[in-house]
């Protein structure tokens, strides 16, 4: 077994009743990694996620995990931990307690019990809480123990459903740190399932994008930003202007238009709104919405080829709504999509 393959699912089918959800995918995972699972509701990523963890059935297929053919083991004989995306902590019982309780299962006790619990506190910042009850705690420390107790279980592969959902923007932005420490400082191998591009870009090693029980790309957080395959993935991932080419020519809504540039071989280009150059170019749009960003402004135009989305720096003089603005949509600064789908 080469660690590219210590978590393989292998032509992996899934379904509730007669209806499909995942149909043969295939994905194989390094050990170390941190995968994210991407995508919308409904695109199989929790299905995916459930069926590694054993509460979900495989229709047909295999889930390798470590040399070993898990496919039909108990999810407890599993060796692969689960937090859940609302903890599911025991509100009676303290944070020790919490994070001992599986430790406890296993029938360990004594100095032994001591040592892994307090070693698993101390790991995400919470020696100093072991007394206090889950609602004693803020939603970022209650995700901490639960991270704690999932850890000190010495999981394989823990899987992460929607970690970060249930905490306001600051926290999710230092619970993405503490999750991204935890786990380059043990190893563990971490799936997470999200439809937070944002989330998914600043904490995973790769990012598998799904779609309608499909695999529609992997790649790492730079590829999926930057050089998204398919209209999919570009929508997704904040392409707000796409567009499929026919014959060198881009086709909008007023037929096939000439771009100002020579476009590369694509299916189609997509430009986020920064890509839009503004103020100047071959087409011409009215300004139908406009705010303020912070370091920058966004612009919606109406134009001929459809609605179009540009971004400038908030120093340039700001256009009023109504005005009539030119605009380019420069093909060297476009991303060539390989599928329009």
């Amino acid at each position: 077994m080469s660690d590219a393959s210590y978590l393989s699912l292998e032509k992996l089918t899934l379904a509730y009743g007669d209806s499909v959800a995942v149909a043969n995918l295939d994905l194989n995972i390094r050990k170390g990694e941190l995968i994210a699972l991407l995508g919308p509701s409904g695109c199989g990523k929790t299905t995916t996620m459930r069926a590694i963890a054993g509460l979900l059935a495989v229709k047909s297929g295999h889930v390798r995990l470590d040399g070993a053919d898990i496919t039909r083991v108990p999810a407890n004989k599993r060796a692969v931990g689960l937090m859940f995306q609302s903890y599911a902590l025991f509100p009676h019982l303290s944070v020790y307690e919490n994070v001992a309780f599986g430790l406890k299962l296993k029938g360990m006790r004594g100095p032994e019990l001591e040592t892994k619990v307090q070693s698993g506190l101390k790991s995400v910042g919470l020696s100093t809480f072991a007394n206090r009850k889950p609602a004693e705690l803020s939603g970022g420390q209650q995700q901490r123990v639960a991270l704690a107790r999932s850890m000190v279980m010495e999981p394989k592969v823990l899987l992460l459903d929607e970690p970060l959902s249930n905490l306001d923007a600051r926290l999710r932005l230092e619970m993405r740190t503490e999750l991204q420490r935890v786990q380059k400082e043990t190893g563990v191998t971490m799936i997470f399932v999200t439809h937070d591009q944002a989330e998914a870009l600043a904490l995973a090693d790769r990012i598998v994008v799904m779609k309608s029980g499909k695999i529609e790309q992997i790649g790492s957080p730079e590829d999926i930003y930057n050089r998204p395959t398919s209209s999919f993935v570009a929508d997704f991932v904040g392409f707000e202007n796409i567009f499929p080419l026919e014959n060198g020519k881009m086709k909008t809504s007023a037929g096939l238009i000439d771009l100002s540039g020579k476009p590369p071989s694509a299916a189609g280009l997509a430009w986020r709104p920064r890509m839009v150059s503004l103020g100047t170019g071959p087409f011409q749009g009215t300004v139908r919405g406009t705010s303020f960003a912070g370091d920058s402004r966004e612009y919606l135009l109406d134009t001929s080829l459809g609605p179009i989305k540009a971004e400038v720096e908030a120093s340039q003089p700001a256009h009023a709504l109504g005005a009539d603005l030119f605009f380019d949509l420069p093909p060297e600064k476009a991303a060539p999509l390989l599928r329009f789908v």
